[in-house]
């Protein structure tokens, strides 16, 4: 009985997590067969696989596709890069106390809802700090926000504002139960910081690297509330991701099979991902 009353005390709330993930999963997927308007009285009416589709044949969804890995990718580069070095910087070059930790989680605990409006501000056109830095540095004003080929970089910017700190802090923890021994025996052979890091650093952080990756990946992938809260898609759909749009889909065009069955093809996209992560993983022989 001992050995098992740790099972039975967690089943209560596994089972309740378990259904709270897959009854809405199977809702959305039985839904994406049928078509079904909410602005509509009439019953939901099967149409198999027309949602699929249509949507293969639309080209708001290819480019809401395209959106999706341009920011997505852009934003986990940029941040992995800034994150690691910044880890590096810190945990060598400086001293990592409470105030620092306290300064780089800053942008990380303000909502999403405030960090938009403030960079709403920042990007403003005519009074923006943004445009009276770079006219102040001789270069022209953009428009950010409101132009179809500076939007995505604009949303960058703030995505690696407020989420390189969280790849710099798990790389920092990883950073502090790395083993002394190699860099003791690097440094008896005459290895210089730089062969340290490339050839004991990095490789040791692996899979401290890796985790930061697949979290910052999913987040990304489904990201929502910044995007709709400073440019709710636009300027003329330059930043409607897939999220967005099956969020438009369902609740301003109302069709809900069309949305479901938009997110079925999300959600294959985001699990596709990881595997091939974990499926890198493996072959680098990185165990977590």
């Amino acid at each position: 009985m001992d050995k098992h009353i740790k099972w039975i005390f967690t089943l209560p709330a596994v089972i309740f997590v378990s259904i709270m993930m897959a009854y809405p999963l199977i809702y959305t997927f039985r839904i994406s067969f049928y078509e079904w308007s909410m602005s509509s009285v009439s019953a939901p009416k099967w149409v198999g696989l027309n949602n699929y589709t249509s949507l293969l044949q639309d080209e708001r969804f290819w480019d809401s596709l395209w959106i999706t890995f341009y920011y997505t990718s852009a934003s986990l580069f940029i941040e992995m890069i800034l994150g690691v070095g910044i880890a590096l910087l810190f945990f060598r070059g400086f001293k990592w106390d409470q105030g620092a930790k306290t300064v780089l989680m800053l942008p990380m605990v303000a909502t999403p809802v405030a960090i938009s409006m403030v960079w709403m501000l920042i990007y403003e056109p005519t009074m923006g700090i943004a445009n009276r830095f770079i006219t102040a540095l001789g270069f022209e004003p953009l428009e950010w926000l409101g132009s179809t080929s500076q939007v995505i970089p604009s949303l960058i910017i703030i995505d690696v504002w407020q989420w390189t700190p969280m790849i710099a802090i798990l790389v920092i923890a990883g950073l502090t139960t790395l083993p002394q021994d190699p860099y003791e025996s690097a440094a008896i052979d005459g290895a210089s910081a730089l062969q340290k890091l490339m050839y004991i650093t990095l490789p040791l952080l692996r899979p401290t690297i890796i985790v930061a990756l697949v979290l910052r990946l999913v987040e990304l992938l489904k990201q929502f509330d910044v995007i709709y809260s400073t440019t709710m898609g636009g300027p003329a759909s330059a930043s409607e991701t897939m999220n967005l749009l099956s969020y438009i889909t369902a609740f301003e065009y109302f069709k809900m099979g069309s949305a479901s069955a938009l997110l079925m093809m999300f959600f294959v996209l985001v699990i596709g991902l990881i595997l091939l992560l974990l499926w890198i993983r493996k072959r680098l022989g990185v165990q977590l």
